[in-house]
C-alpha cells in the first residue's frame, strides 16, 4: 500500500510538473504532450492524484506520521522529477522496473 501510495505522489507531481511554463519539457510519452495542452485538467488530475495518496498515507499510517511521510514523499518524488525529468531518464521502462521492485521488496518484508 506505502508503494502505490508513493507511486500515486510521484504520477501526481509529474503531471503538475507538465503544467509548468517554466519547466523544459520532453515528449516522450503520448499523454505528455495532452497535459501540456490542457493544463487546467491536468492541475485537476494532478490535485486528485495528490489527494487520493494522502488518503493512503493516512489509511497505512495515523494521521501525524502520514501527513510527515506524505509531504517527505512529496519533497523526495519532486526533486528527483526536477532532476531527472530534463535529462530524460523518466520512461515507462525505468518508472514500471522501479515499482515491480519496490512492491516485491515491500511484500517480502511485511
Amino acid at each position: 500500500m506505502i508503494t502505490i501510495a508513493s507511486f500515486i505522489v510521484f504520477l501526481a507531481f509529474y503531471t503538475l510538473y507538465y503544467t509548468s511554463k517554466r519547466a523544459v519539457l520532453s515528449y516522450d510519452l503520448g499523454f505528455e504532450k495532452w497535459m501540456h495542452k490542457n493544463p487546467k485538467q491536468t492541475k485537476i488530475t494532478g490535485s486528485v492524484l495528490l489527494l487520493i495518496a494522502y488518503i493512503f498515507w493516512l489509511f497505512t499510517q495515523s494521521l501525524g506520521c502520514g501527513t510527515l511521510l506524505f509531504f517527505i514523499q512529496l519533497m523526495a518524488a519532486g526533486s528527483l522529477i526536477v532532476i531527472l525529468a530534463p535529462l530524460k531518464k523518466i520512461s515507462r521502462i525505468t518508472l514500471l522496473s522501479l515499482f515491480i521492485i519496490v512492491a516485491l521488496l515491500e511484500f517480502y518484508y511485511a
